[in-house]
């Protein structure tokens, strides 16, 4: 059985071959700034997206987008804020979206959902 870090990186993998193939540019992957970090940074049409991949074998612990506590979100925002400010976007349009993915005990993707403004800033 996958470690949690693998079961991560795998969902990651996934969604952002599901972006590309919805006509979304990758920035960047797992970008880093203190404490926090972006899953996925893309573009699309004039927005800059930063994706925050949930990924799970089982709803024991709720549902994947069900996960991310208050916390999680405010330091996702900080972070997207990082992001604009080291990379002179401080006037763009973005967004945070999440992507949630349901593995099954092959790892194969049962339900993906991509849940666009998931997280308001």
């Amino acid at each position: 059985m996958a470690k949690r870090r693998d079961v991560g990186a795998w969902g990651e993998a996934i969604a952002a071959r599901h972006l590309a193939e919805h006509g979304y540019v990758l920035r960047a992957r797992n970008w880093r700034y203190g404490h926090g970090e972006l899953d996925i940074v893309a573009e699309h049409g004039n927005a800059i997206v930063f994706i925050e991949v949930r990924t799970r074998r089982s709803d024991a612990y709720g549902r994947p987008q069900e996960t991310i506590s208050p916390r999680k979100r405010a330091k996702l925002i900080a972070t997207a804020q990082a992001y604009l400010d080291e990379h002179g976007l401080q006037d763009a349009q973005w967004q945070i979206d999440v992507i949630a993915i349901e593995l099954d005990e092959h790892n194969v993707t049962s339900q993906l959902e991509h849940i666009e403004c998931a997280i308001e800033g």
